[in-house]
């Protein structure tokens, strides 16, 4: 899990968004690091959020804006109604099992995005007063990636460090320990 993207190792566009959006999913990734199911369902805040809530959401968020990307369904939409539901998980869902599943968000959002003809190909967005009107490139959509996904390690560095004291720094030398 990297922390910070050489400026070196990505000479072209492709390579070095998709690794910066790999870095932004090492961090949430980091603030689970060592935690239980109960731990990271643990909410120290008056927010709802919990970690593992994050870790669901950021890899279900994912996912839709590949689905937007691809022109595919969503095979794990979320409606109005169900909208919380994706900020926590269910009984029958694991944090292990979710970070497979976003594992494997990842590994197919890579796979499509090396797969496009350009960076400046562009699908269009349906019709939502928070999307942007009309149609948006794949650089865009992974900009959006970046974007989403650091908001949320962010909260979770914070919400890590209120549940047992670890702060980002000590998380990142453990991973590199371990």
């Amino acid at each position: 899990m990297v922390t910070h993207v050489p400026a070196e190792a990505h000479a072209d566009e492709r390579g070095a968004l998709l690794a910066f959006v790999e870095a932004q999913r090492g961090g949430l990734r980091r603030a689970v690091l060592g935690l239980s199911d109960e731990q990271a369902a643990g909410r120290p805040s008056a927010s709802e959020l919990s970690l593992s809530g994050l870790v669901k959401h950021v890899a279900e968020c994912e996912l839709n804006w590949l689905r937007l990307a691809q022109q595919k369904p969503n095979e794990r939409a979320r409606t109005q109604e169900t909208w919380a539901d994706g900020f926590r998980l269910d009984e029958d869902e694991t944090l292990a099992g979710m970070l497979a599943f976003w594992d494997g968000v990842a590994h197919e959002t890579e796979e499509f995005i090396r797969s496009v003809d350009s960076m400046d190909d562009s699908f269009p967005l349906p019709e939502a007063p928070w999307f942007p009107k009309g149609n948006v490139s794949m650089r865009w959509f992974m900009l959006h990636l970046i974007e989403e996904i650091a908001r949320h390690a962010g909260h979770a560095d914070i919400i890590r460090e209120s549940l047992d004291g670890a702060t980002a720094f000590e998380l990142v030398a453990r991973a590199q320990e371990g």
